[in-house]
């Protein structure tokens, strides 16, 4: 029979290898952890940059399809000033500065409309959509899809520099025709806009444009209907309500 201290010594042997493979087992398995964590954090971290990446692509080409305002002139002008005489503005078409007492009704004009009583429609936050008379019929009919049903007009003008050009109280745009996607940019950022001087006031209850004694510029030699035609609008613009000076 073996001495029972050589007993002893071997089940503490034995112990300590057991604790040793324990130790290493869990040094082991710390490892796999650390790895299986480190996989875990890169795989988010590829799928957060792409994630970024895809969104900051998206800002990027929203950005470069979104139609650029920078182009647009601004001018300022004065509200208020009424006059009942002819006025000879600086911009052609112009946006701002003295006009009619009388307002000009929105709508869809295909005759040019006086000067002064479109201005007066500026000053209420309509937007006035204005192109060259020879423009073809088929672009025209798209600018009048496009043209809001209230607070706009759109007329055709003698001596644009450009094929259609956009203006509202103290901005201007000139574009190359009824297809420049800015169109629809600057009437919404400037169709009763933030500088509109008297937004909300009205835009139909005004004049029609063919009234001499409302719109005087008609007696001047400015442009106005050919052959005793009345403009065409559309019937939400045109109220039929006979004119009257306001001191909006």
């Amino acid at each position: 029979m073996a001495p029972s201290g050589s007993g002893s010594k071997k089940v503490r042997a034995s112990q300590r290898n057991a604790s040793d493979r324990v130790a290493q087992m869990r040094k082991e398995q710390q490892k796999k952890d650390k790895r299986r964590l480190l996989a875990i954090w890169g795989a988010a971290a590829v799928t957060i940059a792409i994630v970024v990446g895809a969104v900051a692509f998206a800002v990027i080409n929203d950005k470069a399809n979104t139609p650029s305002l920078e182009a647009v002139k601004d001018y300022k002008y004065e509200a208020g000033a009424h006059v009942q005489t002819p006025v000879t503005y600086k911009e052609s078409p112009p946006v701002g500065g003295e006009h009619n007492p009388v307002w000009l009704n929105c709508g869809v004009y295909d005759v040019p409309v006086p000067t002064e009583n479109a201005v007066h429609s500026l000053e209420h936050g309509a937007v006035w959509i204005t192109y060259q008379p020879d423009l073809a019929a088929a672009e025209v009919d798209k600018l009048k899809d496009v043209t809001p049903s209230t607070y706009a007009v759109l007329s055709p003008f003698e001596g644009l520099p450009a094929p259609v050009v956009v203006s509202s109280w103290g901005h201007q745009l000139q574009l190359t025709g009824a297809d420049d996607p800015r169109l629809e940019e600057f009437i919404q950022e400037y169709r009763q806009g933030p500088g509109t001087p008297e937004p909300g006031a009205l835009c139909t209850n005004g004049t029609d444009g063919t009234d001499p004694t409302v719109s005087p510029s008609l007696a001047g030699g400015a442009p106005a209907p050919s052959n005793g035609a009345t403009p065409s609008t559309s019937p939400s613009s045109m109220p039929g309500a006979s004119p009257s000076p306001s001191a909006s």
